[in-house]
């Protein structure tokens, strides 16, 4: 890496987390209940602890912010990845119905646990990213057979499948829904519009291993995401085994999603928006583009959870429906740009 290539990374990197920072510290102090930086930091610290402000942060803020952070990080990741296996500027979990497979199994295991699901004991909640896992794996599968054409994926049919994927998947998580008792519809239009309102310790627990064994394979990978963009022909040339990598990646980063999902719902656009954020910051490298991708995505949803739980306050909108409201247009602008 050049040396200026280098500076300017790092310059990024720190800025973007900077802003991460800013946004936490917004979240943190401002609400219904607003808190002063000296509460915030009495509370953390122990120092003359006041139960409110316990309940506060530790019960109510600080959950949902780093379920949102880790959440954002690993969408922008896997984004990321997504985007440099499949050659596709306009590809991303939500589209390609990575996001409706993984929530449609959710939406399955919620059905038939019925009202014995609490989404408090410790099996359930393991569960769920297990199943939610699978039903991206499986959705990744079924793109992936239709897409293939002449023994290649063809980006163009995987848009295309991944759609029609999405919105079958979504049609029957729908169905199934209108088939739940009160309680667990209202739990599952949680997952289905997608937020964060219900997260909690045990969640981000659950959630956190999956993170932190599949970031670390898509980040290591990301020479393989450089070569493969010089096509297939010239990747296998320089002695990439394509299939398998492409799979590894695929794996990884189905899996970093589908954890994802399990948490926050289907919340879509932020592993399109940050690696195209990322790319113009940083460059095309995805040993650069991926950390940043990761932050920007971070930024995305703590700062939409913000403004989620806040302008109509005491309603709260969903966090999906205000990345959307950013997410659509941009994607607009994409389509304009890009021939599919």
């Amino acid at each position: 890496m050049p040396k200026s290539s280098a500076v300017r990374y790092w310059t990024v990197l720190l800025v973007c987390f900077g802003m991460v920072l800013a946004a936490i510290y917004i979240s943190l102090t401002n609400g219904v209940f607003d808190l002063t930086v000296t509460d915030v930091l009495k509370t953390l610290l122990r120092i003359d602890p006041v139960p409110e402000h316990d309940l506060v942060i530790f019960d109510f803020r600080l959950p949902r912010i780093v379920a949102a952070a880790l959440v954002g990080f690993g969408l922008g990741a896997a984004g990321a990845a997504i985007q440099g296996i499949s050659r596709n500027d306009l590809a991303d979990p939500g589209i390609l119905g990575i996001n409706a497979g993984a929530g449609a199994a959710i939406v399955v295991f919620m059905f038939f646990f019925e009202g014995r699901l609490t989404g408090s004991g410790w099996l359930a909640i393991l569960a769920m990213p297990l199943f939610g896992w699978i039903g991206g794996l499986g959705a990744a599968v079924l793109i992936y057979f239709f897409s293939w054409r002449n023994g290649r994926l063809d980006p163009q049919r995987l848009i295309l499948v991944g759609i029609a994927a999405g919105s079958g998947l979504g049609a029957l998580s729908l169905y199934l829904s209108l088939k739940m008792n009160p309680q667990d519809f209202e739990m599952a239009t949680v997952w289905l519009t997608g937020t964060i309102w219900n997260a909690n310790w045990p969640y981000i627990a659950a959630m956190l291993p999956w993170l932190v064994l599949f970031v670390p394979i898509i980040i290591r990978k990301s020479p393989v995401l450089d070569l493969l963009q010089l096509g297939e022909d010239r990747a296998k040339g320089l002695g990439v085994a394509t299939e398998r990598e492409k799979n590894i990646l695929l794996f990884s980063s189905i899996g970093i999603v589908s954890a994802c999902v399990s948490v926050s719902g289907n919340i879509g656009f932020v592993g399109l928006i940050a690696p195209h954020i990322a790319k113009r910051l940083v460059g095309i490298h995805h040993d650069r583009a991926i950390p940043v991708s990761g932050t920007i995505g971070m930024l995305l949803v703590i700062a939409a959870d913000f403004i989620a739980k806040t302008v109509f306050s005491p309603a709260e909108l969903p966090v999906g429906v205000v990345i959307s409201i950013i997410g659509i247009p941009y994607f607009v602008y994409l389509l304009s740009k890009t021939r599919v």
